[in-house]
């Protein structure tokens, strides 16, 4: 199979697809890799690292698209890049389809694309690509709080995170038990935070109470709790996430003004809209901006302050779905993996994604893939 790797240009995204380890598999295998020119150089990957590895190196990403039947990005499709993608061409990304245009699902619909959300993908132990990003993410919440609390801004509450004897500790506030949630706690209470998980779900709050051994404080989330606990936040944390779906507010503007002056908003969640209500999409190089005396922090794609490291874990947990639709061909991949299949998002010129077929208000149609054999 052609495989080719765009150059990412979308909100400064530094990330690569894939890596020269993850190239050299493909080529082992029998297949073509072409490489935009420089789409690694955020991650410190050479063109002449993918070279020395099999691919071919080429230099618009017009050729990239045009030369592949497989394409393998980090994030969604860029409107830019619309009208290079090729009629049933599969493309393999970062989707997050509830919060994108109409322009989008229109043109997957009617080139009929076979597009693959790594956000959607499932296996045994829940959704693997995803976990991966959400591990970096639950500890880069932690770390950009941490650097907020200082004296960086003018409001800025310049307070020690871990605190001293005498002097109590920052007061983590974090909305979520996911994977995120779960993380931040880790790195809140590994730097000596005072933590509070707030979830509806009570099995997520037992095993974390179990995993950290009473270290933290654990609720059951309701307008009531949310709301007394975001009063007493100096850094809330947005960990909630509903796969495939937009996510709900569930801190109201009102709540945030009754945040302490200077405290720290953290909104993980706004790749999917996010989950507070004042929150909106910053970016890497112009991370925060200050609303109702409070901090915000909300870069959906923050993962790649750490470009290297999250392009090498994507690597991982990716290429395995990646190699199976080369080796084996779209259909007969999906046939033998139900997770994959539940990644699927438009194929064949229909919505295979029940849920984005609702948000979009088009036809939904489940796959059916039948063996030839």
């Amino acid at each position: 199979m052609r495989i080719g790797i765009p150059k990412e240009h979308k909100n400064e995204e530094k990330r690569v697809s894939l890596a020269p380890a993850g190239v050299d598999s493909l080529v082992r295998a029998g297949h073509t890799v072409y490489l935009q020119s420089t789409a690694g150089d955020g991650c410190h990957f050479s063109d002449e690292q993918y070279k020395q590895v099999g691919a071919k190196i080429v230099y618009s990403a017009e050729e990239v698209f045009t030369r592949s039947e497989m394409i393998v990005k980090v994030g969604r499709v860029a409107d830019e890049e619309l009208k290079y993608l090729q009629e049933d061409q599969i493309i393999i990304s970062f989707l997050n389809l509830a919060v994108v245009s109409r322009n989008l699902i229109t043109t997957f619909l009617e080139k009929k694309i076979v597009s693959i959300g790594l956000e959607l993908i499932e296996d045994e132990f829940g959704l693997p690509v995803l976990h991966s990003m959400s591990e970096i993410a639950g500890q880069l919440a932690v770390q950009a709080a941490e650097n907020l609390l200082e004296s960086t801004h003018e409001i800025s509450r310049g307070v020690l995170l871990g605190g001293i004897p005498g002097v109590a500790p920052a007061a983590v506030v974090i909305l979520g038990a996911g994977v995120v949630g779960t993380i931040a706690a880790q790195s809140a209470i590994g730097r000596g935070a005072q933590v509070i998980v707030l979830d509806k779900d009570i099995h997520r709050l037992r095993r974390l109470e179990k995993l950290f051994n009473k270290q933290i404080t654990t609720v059951v989330a309701n307008p009531y709790t949310i709301s007394r606990g975001v009063k007493f936040a100096d850094v809330l944390i947005g960990a909630v996430m509903i796969k495939g779906e937009k996510t709900p507010n569930l801190v109201t503007e009102e709540m945030v003004k009754s945040m302490k002056k200077g405290s720290v908003i953290i909104d993980v969640s706004i790749d999917q809209g996010g989950c507070i209500a004042t929150s909106r999409p910053t970016t890497l190089s112009n991370p925060t901006y200050m609303l109702h005396n409070v901090i915000h922090y909300c870069v959906p794609n923050m993962t790649a302050l750490v470009a290297r490291t999250a392009s090498f874990g994507l690597n991982n947990v990716s290429l395995p779905y990646i190699q199976a639709i080369a080796d084996r061909g779209i259909n007969s991949a999906l046939m033998g993996d139900h997770g994959l299949t539940k990644g699927v998002c438009t194929m064949a010129g229909f919505c295979s994604n029940e849920t984005i077929a609702e948000t979009f208000n088009v036809e939904f149609r489940r796959i059916h893939i039948f063996s030839n054999n």
